[in-house]
């Protein structure tokens, strides 16, 4: 790269003096008087200082004492000791050095210019403040003045009144506030704390997008996805892709495809392959459906579950059109939509059903009550067309069957113990005797009846108010009669494990998330071309130090290294 024509221009000086030597040619010092300092000037940048050394040969300037370099109307650069080439267009500065643009102020101990490229450099820590986004400090960093960029490399913190942000890598652009982050990184707020090793952030808008093992923490639940936003002026995120939310109050893990959080509602929104799960020490219960919201403070959690919900646990299972749990009451409320016409063909499987070992429960609506501090089973009501339904353990088309209006259920240790059926009660019981012989079927009508039921089968009968009815051998019960009107056995449907709960779903197909590109090795400042420009500033006189290069690191091609003696 051929070297800069222009030579350094002496605009103004108080005093000086000239000094001729063998190694060095002309030298001159300057000094300022009590009206202004000195002025250099080169290719449209103003040089100011109280005391310069000028290298006459080598277009070189060592500036002392309340130095000021300005280019144009945006930059200017103080220091207490600053070096300029002309030839190469470096600068370097030492002590106290502030970089000022309209936009922000870099602040460091030692400061590289390079007016070619337009690029400052820094490695031994700095910090940017800029109004809007914060103060941004790092062990090495770079301003590229062109597109008004920032990057900072090296223990990174971006302080903000609102947040921490804290990385390994960070590209900030001036103009816009924005900020992208590479490497493992938090942000850091009052009430919430975000991770990621990739990230997009808004300064000035206050929102921003992460991938890469992200997650947000607040109000005591983590969220985790592929790809995540965080609004901080709505107190808002959204994830998506293997969506998990983790409530470490109330014990409980939702999991889907696209999640929403809303912090100043305290809600939950998941949706595509949604799973809540409620730990327990003994036996975990799983609810899927096609959408779950999940509302209310820690400490009265309501989940809704709507279209297609389930639930399963190892000795329970159920299914309705949607379900609705009060966490802090222990209600689970299974529901049949109404806006759904009778006539629909698929009306009866969005009724609610319910099996409890090897009983099945239907009805309009049901309701489940479990004891929130023992985790365990407490009761259940079954509201309108009320069915209860066992299959005989021994016939092959026979069931244990009773129906009513209501259903109350008791339950202990989790298994049902105790059932009534209230108004309009009616029966279909197989009657066995202790070998398991069939002793006759029993049908009848009544008020409503009591079943006591143990070790899964039914002990007793008890028929209250009874209508009509009577037990029949087997040879005398009409096949078409061993049905109760409405009768519907379901156990193709229930759900045996986790994996059964998505057995009807669709297949589907998760977007792709393409993300921020990955982390590109900054080119070096002191590159090839730069090299080239120090070489070609190489004073004639081979005894004279070749100025230009002393302060590059690592400079090798400038500055060759000297041949160790022998020691001889």
């Amino acid at each position: 790269m051929s070297q800069s024509k222009e030579k350094l221009k002496i605009i103004y000086t108080g005093r000086a003096k000239t000094l001729v030597n063998e190694v060095d040619g002309s030298v001159t010092t300057f000094l300022r008087d009590n009206q202004q300092q000195v002025h250099f000037v080169h290719n449209g940048i103003n040089l100011y200082c109280d005391k310069a050394i000028l290298y006459k040969e080598q277009d070189f300037i060592e500036a002392f004492s309340n130095v000021r370099m300005v280019q144009g109307d945006t930059i200017t650069m103080t220091a207490n000791y600053t070096e300029y080439s002309g030839k190469t267009e470096l600068a370097f500065a030492r002590g106290n050095v502030i970089l000022k643009e309209p936009e922000s102020t870099l602040t460091t101990n030692k400061l590289h210019f390079d007016r070619k490229k337009q690029q400052a450099y820094y490695d031994t820590k700095g910090k940017v403040v800029r109004d809007s986004s914060g103060t941004i400090t790092s062990n090495i960093g770079r301003y590229y003045m062109q597109t008004k960029k920032y990057q900072f490399i090296d223990s990174v913190v971006l302080v903000n009144p609102e947040y921490t942000l804290k990385t390994k890598r960070l590209d900030f652009f001036n103009d816009s506030g924005h900020a992208y982050i590479f490497g493992p990184s938090t942000i850091t707020g009052e009430d919430n704390d975000i991770y990621c090793e990739r990230g997009f952030y808004d300064t000035q808008e206050d929102f921003g997008h992460f991938q890469r093992n992200a997650k947000i923490n607040y109000d005591n639940r983590e969220v985790k996805g592929d790809s995540m936003y965080f609004d901080r002026t709505l107190n808002f995120a959204s994830a998506t892709n293997n969506i998990k939310v983790t409530d470490t109050i109330n014990n409980s893990i939702v999991k889907g495809d696209y999640a929403e959080v809303w912090k100043a509602k305290d809600s939950l929104f998941i949706t595509g392959r949604a799973l809540a799960i409620s730990v327990q020490e003994q036996d975990s219960i799983y609810m899927h459906s096609d959408t779950l919201m999940v509302t209310g403070p820690e400490e009265h959690r309501i989940t809704r579950a709507f279209y297609n919900a389930k639930i399963y646990k190892s000795d329970l299972a159920g299914k309705a059109d949607s379900i609705h749990v009060d966490h802090k009451s222990g209600l689970t409320q299974m529901i049949n939509l109404a806006r759904y016409d009778s006539k629909d063909p698929f009306a009866i499987k969005r009724k609610p059903v319910l099996w409890n070992l090897d009983n099945q429960m239907s009805g309009d609506t049901i309701h489940l009550i479990s004891d929130v501090k023992t985790e365990k089973l407490d009761s259940l009501k079954v509201f309108y067309n009320a069915f209860l339904v066992s299959k005989d353990t021994i016939s092959e088309d026979g069931y244990n069957q009773t129906k009513g209006k209501e259903l109350i259920g008791l339950f202990r240790d989790n298994e049902l113990y105790n059932v009534d059926i209230i108004k309009n009660a009616e029966v279909i019981y197989y009657s066995r005797n202790d070998l398991g012989e069939l002793i006759g079927i029993n049908k009848s009508k009544s008020g409503s009846i009591t079943i006591k039921i143990a070790n899964n089968d039914i002990e007793e009968i008890r028929l209250i108010n009874k209508i009509d009815g009577d037990l029949s051998p087997e040879s005398l019960f009409p096949n078409n009669a061993n049905k109760l009107r409405g009768f519907d056995w379901r156990g193709e449907e229930r759900p045996n494990s986790v994996e059964d709960l998505f057995k009807d779903d669709k297949s589907r197909k998760l977007p792709a998330i393409k993300g921020l590109d990955d982390y590109i090795p900054p080119e070096d400042f002191f590159d090839e071309a730069v090299l080239e420009r120090v070489e070609t500033a190489k004073p004639k006189n081979a005894k004279s130090e070749n100025r230009a290069a002393r302060n590059i690191p690592n400079n090798e091609k400038a500055e060759p290294k000297k041949e160790k003696k022998s020691g001889k």
